[in-house]
């Protein structure tokens, strides 16, 4: 499993797809490779791709550390932790100054396994910024 074989897979789904979303994949090449997934209607919050030798990781960008209201990031930080156990196959990082949210699969995933976790993912991605908005500026 790869990142090509991931895009191949998701690209040629088109309307046939079990989540009922369309998936648009295109690989960034660099020091690691990574698979940028745009679901359509959702182009605002791509999911990013990698694969490594154990592990497929899935992860969108939410927000950045700028964009959250000061006097509420403590508050923000803990219903961001009581919202991580409830919210199916995704979790909360931040990386440098952004906050995402994220879900990793095996890499013997199967591909219906993959487009599931993009289609939560993506959901919740969406969930999270509806439910953060108070603390974001």
């Amino acid at each position: 499993m790869n990142i090509h074989t991931i895009a191949d897979h998701l690209n040629s789904l088109a309307d046939n797809s079990e989540t009922g979303m369309n998936f648009d994949c295109q690989p960034i090449s660099g020091e690691v490779d990574v698979l940028q997934i745009t679901i359509l209607g959702r182009e605002e919050l791509p999911i990013f791709v990698s694969v490594t030798d154990d592990q497929i990781l899935c992860i969108s960008y939410l927000w950045g550390a700028d964009e959250v209201k000061q006097e509420s990031l403590a508050t923000m930080h803990e219903s961001m932790l009581e919202m991580n156990i409830p919210m199916p196959l995704s979790s909360f990082s931040k990386i440098g100054d952004k906050y995402v949210v994220f879900g990793a699969l095996s890499i013997n995933s199967s591909f219906d396994d993959i487009e599931h976790e993009l289609a939560v993912l993506s959901n919740n991605a969406i969930e999270v910024i509806d439910d953060m908005g108070d603390y974001l500026l």
